[in-house]
């Protein structure tokens, strides 16, 4: 067991470089963070060396994949090394049809298991974490007991193979009435005393409820990834970067002043090399690169 000045101090060191930076060193020089641009592919399947391609064409860097898949792992492997484009993280699949946190432990088996095959595509893939949604709060389950249970549940089934693995068990914060604070989110994090459980921090995700940059701060190192999509009460999810309601500028400073260094994707729909581009574009404006 870690004291938690040990376990923000590894954070801070070698482990969160590593996670973050996808093992490499190199600095951005337009903003002097290593901040490193891709894009999250949703379920896709066949030959990924089309998608990768065009978003290489377009100025990114690396990709996230969705598992478990249907993706031939040879297939990845070749798309990945011929274009040059990192996977440097999976997103899981099956967070809310088999929740760490369901009353059923059948379900949760079902849920470990699946988090488990995350883990091995990714180390197979070469990132470097695994995208956690631990638990959703519903009529029959409380907020309460889906802290308990999934801290369990992560405790006692996937940080251990998670660390053999290399790979870190990243918890977002989305809408499923867990973890609706940045001190609650925070001090879940802490309560594992592991530098294999860390943070993926949401920017769209907060703004219904909170301020990004707020969150930013008070998470600091404990955020390994980013996501960024953009928000407004209007039309909620749907709007391009830039367009809705999300502070950019405070977001970009939040960032460098908790010295990010790492992953920033793009969790927006995107298909054709067209809006691969404008994406790109966005994103280098509002956040600095």
């Amino acid at each position: 067991m870690w004291t938690r000045r040990e376990f923000v101090g590894t954070v801070v060191g070698g482990a969160a470089v590593l996670a973050g930076s996808g093992g490499r060193s190199e600095v951005n020089t337009a903003s002097g963070r290593r901040w490193r641009k891709a894009f999250m592919l949703g379920q896709v399947e066949g030959d990924l060396r089309p998608a990768f391609e065009a978003l290489r064409e377009a100025g990114f860097e690396g990709v996230e994949l969705i598992s478990p898949n249907r993706l031939e792992r040879g297939s990845v492997l070749r798309a990945r090394d011929e274009t040059g484009l990192e996977i440097h993280g999976v997103s899981g699949a099956l967070h809310w049809a088999k929740p760490l946190s369901d009353p059923d432990p059948a379900v949760v088996t079902q849920g470990v298991e699946a988090i488990l095959q995350e883990v091995e595509d990714c180390r197979a893939y070469g990132g470097t974490t695994v995208l956690v949604v631990p638990g959703v709060v519903t009529p029959r389950v409380s907020h309460r007991q889906v802290e308990e249970r999934s801290r369990r549940v992560i405790r006692e089934s996937l940080v251990d193979q998670a660390a053999a693995a290399g790979v870190i068990l990243a918890i977002e914060e989305v809408w499923n009435r867990f973890l609706l604070s940045a001190p609650e989110f925070a001090a879940y994090i802490d309560s594992f005393e592991s530098p294999w459980v860390r943070a993926y921090f949401d920017v769209g995700n907060v703004v219904e409820y909170g301020y990004p940059q707020e969150w930013i701060r008070e998470l600091g190192p404990r955020i390994v990834k980013v996501h960024v999509k953009e928000y407004g009460k209007a039309k909620r999810f749907d709007y391009r970067l830039g367009e809705g309601e999300v502070d950019w500028k405070e977001v970009r400073q939040a960032l460098r002043d908790v010295g990010y260094e790492g992953w920033i994707t793009a969790e927006v729909p995107a298909r054709t090399l067209e809006e691969y581009r404008d994406l790109a574009r966005r994103m280098d404006e509002l956040l600095g690169w």
